[in-house]
C-alpha cells in the first residue's frame, strides 16, 4: 500500500508538481527576456512541458545527452557567475545582518521550516536516479557512491551561489528578489547581462524537468505493468522503444497543473510537493529499522553509516517538516487550501490501490 501510494502521488504530486514548478519558473525568467503577459507566461510553461515531453518520447539516449550537456552547462555558469559577484559584489559587510536578532520560540521554529521548503526544493529530485536501479550494473556500489557525490557536490554549488548573492544584493535586497539570479547579476554587472543569466536559467529550468520527465514516468510504467495503475500507461512505443504513455501522462498532468490557478503557483506547487514528498522519505528511512531486523544474520547489500541514529533522525527531520507545514497552513488560508489539495490527491489513492488492486487479482 505504502509503495502504491508513494507512485500514486508521484505522479499526482511530486514529479508533475515538480516539473509544473519549473515550467512556472521557466515562464517567469522567459519574461525578463521578451515581454509577455501573464496568460502568455502560462502558455509558454505548457508548450515547455510539451517539447520535454515530445524529447522524451523521442528516445531515452537523446533525452539523457540533453540531460549531461546542460548539467554541465549551468554547473560551469554557476561557477563562473558566482566567482563573478564574490570579486565584484559590495555588500559583504552586510552578511552578518542577515541572522539578525533572534528571539527563540515557535514561531522561529515555524518560519525556519517554512524557509526550508524553499531549501528543500534546491536538493529535490535526488531520488529519482534510484528509479533507474534495475538498470545499473552493481547498483550496492554505484549508487552510494553517486549520491554521496552528487550531494556534497550540489551542497557545494547551493552555498557558493547563496554567498555570492549575499555579497551582490545583501540580505534585505536578496530576500525581496523573485528572481533573484537575474537581479544579482544586474545589480553588479550592469542591466545588460540580466537577459543573459535569464537565458541560462531558462536552460537550468528546462534540464530539471527534463531530468523529471526522463526518469519518472518508470515508475508509473512499472506499475501499470503490474496491473495496479492506469493500463495506458504500460504501453511502449513501437519504434523509440519508451515508455511514451507514461511519459505523455505526466506531461499532461502536469501542464494541467501550471493552468490550476492559484494552486498552479511556483510557492503553491512546491510547498506541495515538499509536504507529500517528505512523508514518503520518512517512512522509507523509517522501513530501515524493521528490515534490519528481518534481515538478521543474513547479508546486507548496504549498511546505512550510524546507523541506528543516521535514519532515526533523519525520520525525525522528516517529521519536523511535515508537521511544521500543516501548522503552517492552518495560520495562512491560502497554504491551507494548497496542503487540502495535496492530502486530498494523496487520500484518493487509498480507495484507487483497492480498486486496482482487486482488478490485478482477477
Amino acid at each position: 500500500l505504502a509503495a502504491f501510494l508513494y507512485g500514486w502521488c508521484l505522479f499526482l504530486v511530486i514529479a508533475s508538481g515538480s516539473v509544473a514548478a519549473l515550467a512556472r519558473a521557466f515562464s517567469e525568467y522567459l519574461a525578463r527576456v521578451i515581454p509577455i503577459s501573464p496568460v502568455e507566461q502560462t502558455i509558454a510553461a505548457v508548450l515547455m512541458i510539451g517539447v520535454v515531453t515530445v524529447i522524451n518520447v523521442w528516445g531515452t539516449r537523446k533525452s539523457s545527452d540533453l540531460q549531461n550537456w546542460t548539467t554541465l552547462v549551468k554547473m560551469g555558469i554557476i561557477v563562473i557567475l558566482s566567482a563573478l559577484l564574490l570579486a565584484f559584489g559590495h555588500h559583504a559587510r552586510d552578511i552578518p545582518s542577515a541572522f539578525g536578532v533572534v528571539h527563540p520560540g515557535l514561531g522561529l521554529w515555524s518560519n525556519f521550516g517554512l524557509a526550508m521548503i524553499a531549501v528543500l526544493w534546491a536538493y529535490e529530485g535526488w531520488q529519482f536516479g534510484t528509479y533507474s536501479a534495475g538498470e545499473v550494473i552493481n547498483p550496492k556500489k554505484a549508487f552510494p557512491r553517486a549520491f554521496l557525490m552528487g550531494s556534497l557536490i550540489l551542497v557545494g554549488l547551493y552555498l557558493l551561489a547563496v554567498v555570492a548573492y549575499l555579497f551582490a544584493l545583501g540580505p534585505d535586497e536578496m530576500a525581496m528578489s523573485e528572481t533573484i539570479a537575474a537581479t544579482s547579476v544586474t545589480a553588479v554587472l550592469g542591466s545588460w547581462t540580466g537577459k543573459i543569466v535569464a537565458l541560462t536559467i531558462l536552460i537550468s529550468t528546462f534540464s530539471a524537468a527534463n531530468s523529471v520527465i526522463l526518469t519518472a514516468p518508470r515508475v508509473f510504467y512499472a506499475m501499470a505493468n503490474d496491473k495496479l495503475f492506469f493500463k495506458k500507461l504500460a504501453e511502449v512505443h513501437p519504434r523509440f522503444l519508451t515508455p511514451a504513455a507514461a511519459i505523455i501522462g505526466l506531461g499532461i498532468w502536469s501542464a494541467v497543473l501550471v493552468c490550476a490557478g492559484e494552486l498552479g503557483s511556483f510557492s503553491a506547487l512546491i510547498g506541495g510537493v515538499i509536504f507529500i514528498g517528505w512523508i514518503f522519505y520518512g517512512l522509507g528511512a523509517a522501513a530501515i529499522f524493521p528490515f534490519r531486523r528481518a534481515s538478521a544474520g543474513r547479508p546486507i547489500p548496504y549498511r546505512v553509516p550510524g546507523y541506528p541514529w543516521t535514519p532515526m533522525l533523519f525520520v525525525l527531520a522528516a517529521a519536523a517538516i511535515v508537521g511544521n507545514a500543516i501548522y503552517l497552513a492552518f495560520r495562512d488560508p491560502s497554504q491551507f487550501m494548497n496542503l487540502a489539495a495535496a492530502i486530498l490527491l494523496f487520500l484518493i489513492g487509498l480507495p484507487a490501490y483497492f480498486f486496482w488492486r482487486k482488478r490485478a487479482a482477477v
